[in-house]
């Protein structure tokens, strides 16, 4: 954490659009001592239950969907673009079931509070879970949603953790 500077969640200047739509984002947790991650597009940031949170998305399919619910917390990590387009690109293509990606790409797990995180990103949210809600296709009130994401029919669970820690470089 020595490269970081801890604010807080009113002082954080990102715009969440840019953030995790354009430049991506790593969800990363850790079950029985082992951590895998999973590169996502799809989240935000803002208050809900009074409480400063991060959404998140994670298909039943992924293998950081077990990582996730075995943890109490996760964290997402943003990275210069430019610099970790092919790993960014590369987590999200490949299982950790398969090889150990973070390994292969020689990214440094840290810790903070037991929240793992990767010391080579710019930005680092921790979060302690708060929900999980599958999201189900009844639920879809635009009809074009379902065939267009969903195609397979591997839905997402949508998880919301609190904010505990911003990190910036």
């Amino acid at each position: 954490m020595s490269d970081f500077r801890e604010v807080q969640p009113k002082d954080f200047q990102i715009s969440p659009f840019h953030a995790i739509g354009s430049d991506w984002m790593l969800i990363t947790a850790e079950k029985e001592g082992r951590v895998n991650t999973m590169t996502a597009s799809w989240g935000g940031l803002g208050v809900i239950w009074g409480r400063n949170a991060a959404y998140v998305f994670v298909r039943d399919s992924r293998y950081t969907k077990e990582f996730m619910d075995a943890s109490d917390t996760f964290s997402l990590t943003f990275f210069d673009r430019e610099k970790y387009a092919d790993m960014l690109a590369y987590m999200g293509k490949v299982s950790g079931r398969d090889e150990d990606k973070i390994a292969r790409w020689n990214l440094s797990v840290e810790h903070l509070d037991g929240t793992p995180y990767f010391g080579e990103a710019k930005i680092v949210i921790t979060c302690r879970k708060m929900c999980r809600q599958p999201i189900e296709p009844h639920n879809f009130l635009d009809p074009t949603v379902d065939g267009r994401f969903y195609p397979t029919k591997d839905y997402h669970d949508m998880y919301i953790g609190e904010i505990t820690h911003i990190l910036v470089k």
